[in-house]
């Protein structure tokens, strides 16, 4: 099942299987997510807990156990069930069962509330505690954008621009795992120029971030602005030659390749008290070109 909400300025689609967002259209009906090919991506804006990325051998380490934990976790291969929906919002509800206490041993409940107000979109989850014990969590929004984006600038045109400078090394997946090895980081005077190349060696993860808002799209045309106030990391990705680019906030990112440890002693990881809700937020706010939005 799928709900619509809208604004005279934008409409957004969330389906209830990971309640994840699977289309946001401006008032021309332009679409400025993926839209999900099966030949390419089957993606188009997964949520991902209680972990993003992945962990060695696909199994996290919690007080002298193992558990089978797949990349990204189970929120986006699980069904919500739909508690409200209006013309303007909605909020889907996910919670711990059998089946996720097998892999993650921590009751939860997780809401994702997504709503629309002109030309913004605000997407929170809300990671509530309903154990007995503190629980380790990570969270991250995975949106994947046209590329290019509707209005048709050309490709090579686009580019991510940072809120800050972004001087501090970034880090790549080496199978899967945060590689020990840092890469310069490839933003020069605030902006990522977006190329195929970049993303040969997988994504771009900055794990140093000091911006919590970036800005995509060709300059003089169509762009889009993602902030993330309260999350401190940030993933870039594509497959080169796709029609998408991913602008991923996190909390948290996969195991570096040297870790070993507890679940709760991962970097990136957050501790969520009994009875505590812990929340993470992201807005996306588009903007035609000026002589196009009317």
């Amino acid at each position: 099942m799928n709900v619509a909400i809208t604004s005279p300025q934008l409409r957004a689609e969330v389906s209830a299987e990971g309640a994840e967002l699977i289309r946001l259209q401006d008032e021309q009906g332009r679409d400025w997510l993926w839209d999900g090919d099966p030949a390419v991506w089957t993606g188009r804006s997964p949520l991902l807990f209680p972990i993003v990325g992945r962990v060695r051998d696909d199994r996290i380490r919690i007080d002298g156990s193992e558990y089978e934990l797949p990349k990204h976790g189970f929120a986006r291969i699980s069904r919500f069930e739909i508690e409200e929906a209006s013309s303007s919002q909605c909020r889907l509800r996910l919670h711990s069962s059998e089946a996720t206490l097998r892999r993650y041993p921590f009751p939860f409940q997780l809401d994702v509330t997504y709503a629309v107000e002109g030309v913004a979109l605000s997407i929170t989850a809300a990671v509530t505690n309903t154990g007995s014990s503190g629980m380790p969590v990570s969270f991250g929004f995975h949106p994947a954008f046209r590329w290019p984006l509707p209005y048709d600038a050309p490709r090579a045109d686009h580019e991510i621009r940072f809120e800050q400078e972004e001087t501090a090394p970034i880090r790549r997946p080496l199978e899967g795992l945060m590689s020990r090895q840092a890469d310069p980081s490839p933003v020069r005077s605030r902006t990522l120029a977006l190329r195929d190349d970049l993303f040969e060696a997988d994504a771009l993860v900055f794990d140093q971030l000091g911006s919590r808002s970036v800005e995509y799209g060709a300059r003089g045309s169509a762009s889009l602005r993602v902030d993330f106030p309260d999350m401190p990391h940030l993933g870039i990705w594509t497959k080169p030659g796709a029609g998408f680019i991913c602008i991923e906030p996190w909390q948290g990112y996969a195991d570096p390749q040297d870790f070993t440890g507890d679940f709760s002693g991962k970097p990136g990881i957050v501790s969520v008290q009994p009875g505590e809700t812990r929340r993470f937020a992201i807005t996306v706010t588009v903007k035609p070109p000026a002589r196009q939005s009317a």
